[in-house]
């Protein structure tokens, strides 16, 4: 019997004491064998999973609208500029119903915000009942360019990733399942990204001189990360690190991680609040 995708969403766990250069980010070697090896073949997977991630998602919005406290989903999007992570929103979130998706990308905080906790705006946006949600950067960004810019002093930033820890086990508790993806990729393909944009007209929307500015500061984030998720990651609310050299290995490894969750909270079809033999004779009636 296949073991994938078992193997390949235990791959994806951070492990204790994470170090990201010992982490692949194209053609890992335990990428499991039965897996889609090629983009032809991860497209075909993601058709094949697209209606059971509709079935599942829409069985949750359905349990919602009939006032049920149906379980929700949260999927935390991290990672380096061109990593990818508008693409997982297109191609990922796209085979579900966008009446079930809530969306939302966080950028530098408002002088409202700002004068609220990091956690204010944060939770002001957490998915209801029954929806999936997604987070396309998070609260991450307060101890991640805030340890890498200076924004935060040392006692703070301690302070935020036990708030973070605390805020996410919360999340338990409200039934929000949390997804946390870091997409892992290279400098190297960062730098053939961002080329990119910069010869493509259609592109240049998406370019900001800031990427650059960023990019200067590639290992002082890479460790950023890595203190991030090494201080944040428990059962509760673990840690993936998704390889995102390859697009279309990156969107399927979160369609499988947004698949499994799905599957672990699946509830039953709401039952009719009305007498459904008898609506039936109604409609046969109006023939």
């Amino acid at each position: 019997m296949s073991t994938y995708p078992a193997n390949l969403l235990e791959a994806l766990r951070a492990e204790p004491g994470l170090k990201l250069s010992q982490r692949a980010t194209k053609d890992p070697g335990w990428w499991p064998e039965d897996a889609p090896q090629n983009k032809k073949a991860a497209h075909q997977r993601m058709e094949e999973i697209a209606q059971p991630l509709s079935d599942l998602q829409e069985r949750l919005f359905a349990a919602s609208v009939q006032g049920q406290a149906a379980p929700s989903v949260l999927l935390i999007l991290q990672g380096m500029d061109t990593s990818g992570k508008g693409g997982i929103v297109r191609h990922v979130m796209g085979m579900l119903d966008p009446q079930g998706v809530e969306h939302h990308a966080f950028k530098a905080p408002t002088p409202e915000e700002s004068a609220h906790d990091f956690l204010w705006r944060i939770t002001k946006r957490l998915p209801g009942r029954g929806m999936v949600g997604v987070f396309d950067r998070s609260h991450y960004e307060d101890v991640l360019i805030a340890r890498v810019k200076e924004l935060a002093s040392p006692d703070i930033l301690d302070s935020r990733y036990m708030k973070i820890v605390d805020f996410e086990k919360q999340l338990a508790q409200q039934n929000i399942h949390p997804i946390k993806v870091m997409l892992h990729i290279s400098k190297e393909e960062q730098y053939e990204r961002l080329a990119e944009r910069l010869e493509r007209p259609d592109k240049h929307w998406k370019y900001s001189p800031g990427d650059i500015d960023d990019r200067l500061l590639w290992e002082d984030y890479q460790q950023a990360y890595e203190i991030a998720i090494n201080r944040t990651d428990n059962s509760a609310a673990p840690w993936q690190v998704v390889p995102a050299d390859q697009k279309w290995r990156a969107r399927l490894c979160v369609a499988e991680l947004l698949l499994d969750t799905l599957q672990q909270i699946t509830v039953p079809w709401p039952a009719a609040d009305f007498d459904v033999a008898a609506e039936k004779a109604r409609l046969e009636a109006t023939r």
